[in-house]
């Protein structure tokens, strides 16, 4: 087996994949890919599941998902009990995922977010879910150019650990504490998403899965499967972002993994 806690990227395919054993694969889904065909896309074309498929050349099964919009670490299994053994690792919340985001506006240093979600599409009467994120604030910065009512336009780096795994948490939280994730279409400010765009020469979603840990499910090891936004050979528009632009940094901080 290789080794666990030490993923290798492998750029030989159309999707770069971060560590791979027998049982499981995991890779670096780019922004703007679905992980499957969804009728609510029917344009698309970039789907992670039939891309590795071919890449692999054998079938891989989902165990969780990321938004279209969100680039980071995605794992996939190879083999249907692998799939059973980590799905329900998921439902257990046992394992842990940190992500990196843009927002608009300072939020606090550390702030826990306990607010209940209804499914998005859910009927009015749908209970709430627990649904539970802890915030860390990286870094901040202002530029003194007028956007949208504002004298100037202010975001911050923050690193998001979700203890639930609801749909759309992390944007949905951070919408909940009005520190909407930049390029965020749905839970955002279109005047601030269009003014980033454009300084940036991109539209996409600010939101990243940096790391992803969990136990083997034949082994007991764990893994910690990391895409490092300040790695160039996968994440040159975070590179672009955090190198190129004029951020104050908080102390005694990192965006990398513990």
């Amino acid at each position: 087996m290789a080794d666990l806690d030490t993923p290798q990227t492998v750029m030989n395919g159309p999707l770069h994949i971060l560590w791979r054993d027998d049982r499981l694969v995991a890779v670096h889904k780019p922004a703007g890919w679905l992980v499957h065909r969804t009728w609510l896309d029917a344009h698309e074309t970039r789907f992670v599941m039939q891309t590795l498929r071919d890449q692999l050349g054998q079938h891989v099964y989902p165990v969780h998902r990321l938004d279209k919009g969100t680039s980071g670490v995605l794992l996939m299994a190879l083999d249907p009990e692998a799939a059973r053994a980590v799905t329900a690792m998921f439902e257990t919340r046992l394992p842990r995922k940190s992500y990196v985001a843009m927002v608009r506006g300072w939020p606090p240093a550390h702030v826990r977010v306990d607010h209940a979600l209804k499914p998005d599409d859910a009927p009015q009467d749908t209970e709430p879910q627990q649904a539970v994120t802890c915030f860390q604030r990286l870094a901040v910065m202002q530029i003194d150019v007028p956007v949208d009512r504002y004298p100037s336009t202010r975001v911050a780096l923050v690193k998001a650990h979700p203890e639930t795994g609801r749909r759309h948490q992390i944007r949905r939280h951070l919408k909940h504490l009005a520190h909407p994730i930049i390029g965020d279409a749905t839970h955002g400010k279109g005047a601030h998403n269009r003014w980033w765009a454009t300084q940036l020469q991109q539209q996409r979603l600010w939101l990243h899965a940096q790391q992803l840990s969990l136990p083997h499910p034949v082994t007991g090891e764990w893994l910690h499967l990391v895409s490092d936004c300040q790695d160039p050979r996968l994440n040159a528009d975070w590179c672009q972002l955090l190198n190129g632009w004029p951020w104050q940094w908080d102390e005694a901080t990192t965006i990398g993994p513990p």
